[in-house]
């Protein structure tokens, strides 16, 4: 299976959405961000792989507990997030994180690592096993990944509660009826703990761990910019955005039902903060 279309769409529509909405990504995750760094102890001069990096404020992070010996390398598929990723770096002048545009299913991830690290980088591949085993083997023996995954829908719904209701309004194209380009397989692709461990330890990894943390987090300063990030990511989006003519003709009618949706989350100040859930999954490499 070719990552071709889903290289394709981080790299242009998926990567201007997320750049319009990289305020919630960033300063929204904060939270989550904040704990899963927390809960791993770095050794300073430890070599770090954060996968799918994204805007690289996770491995810029990473990079400043590591001491100046250290080195984190985040790694993404998209070069238009890698460019994103360097500006970042060399305006907050850290020296020891480097970035590299590569699909993790296939290609050399360099290392070997002490540690991998992936904060809702895992969740979009196409064959996430190869990508686990992959990662696996830059490793160090001993070495530990954790990532951060959504867990399911029902506990997130700053996503599922739009989806809902956009389902109810606009026609739901499969990715196999479609040749538009799109994000893979989906954020709560991961959300199953028999699966996942299951598939980790397929590919050689062992002491696999899954802890729940839940947290509110921001999905817009106010109602209007909550709104326009639920028309543009994630599973509502995607259902629009794949329906093409229809999606644009209904959109007026989803925007109209979204203020309720959306509207249940709103804080005094008028922000609006959704309850979510993810899962901090920890995974070692045999030594």
């Amino acid at each position: 299976m070719s990552n071709e279309i889903v290289i394709e769409a981080w790299n242009t529509v998926l990567f201007d959405k997320f750049t319009r909405f990289k305020y919630l990504f960033v300063e929204g995750y904060a939270s989550i961000s904040e704990e899963a760094l927390k809960r791993t102890s770095y050794l300073e001069g430890a070599r770090v792989l954060d996968v799918g990096c994204g805007f690289g404020d996770c491995t810029i992070n990473i990079a400043k507990a590591l001491g100046a010996e250290g080195r984190a390398t985040g790694v993404d598929c998209a070069s238009s997030f890698i460019r994103e990723c360097n500006k970042s770096s060399a305006e907050e002048n850290v020296k020891n994180a480097a970035f590299m545009i590569a699909d993790v299913e296939a290609d050399d991830l360099g290392g070997p690592y002490d540690e991998a690290f992936a904060r809702f980088g895992t969740m979009f591949f196409n064959l996430p096993g190869l990508a686990m085993k992959n990662i696996r083997q830059s490793l160090v023996p001993g070495g530990k990944f954790t990532q951060v995954v959504w867990r399911k829908r029902e506990d997130n719904p700053w996503l599922h509660a739009a989806e809902l209701c956009v389902r109810e309004i606009v026609p739901v194209i499969s990715h196999d009826d479609t040749k538009a380009v799109h994000c893979g397989p989906g954020p709560f692709s991961m959300a199953g703990p028999d699966m996942v461990s299951d598939m980790l330890q397929s590919v050689g990894f062992e002491r696999i761990q899954f802890e729940r943390f839940d947290s509110d987090i921001c999905i817009g300063r106010n109602i209007e910019e909550a709104i326009q990030f639920a028309l543009e990511i994630g599973p509502a989006g995607e259902i629009i955005r794949l329906a093409e003519a229809d999606g644009e003709r209904l959109k007026s009618t989803v925007v109209e039902a979204l203020q309720d949706v959306i509207g249940q989350f709103a804080r005094e100040d008028g922000t609006i903060w959704a309850p979510s859930s993810a899962w901090f999954i920890t995974a070692y490499n045999p030594r």
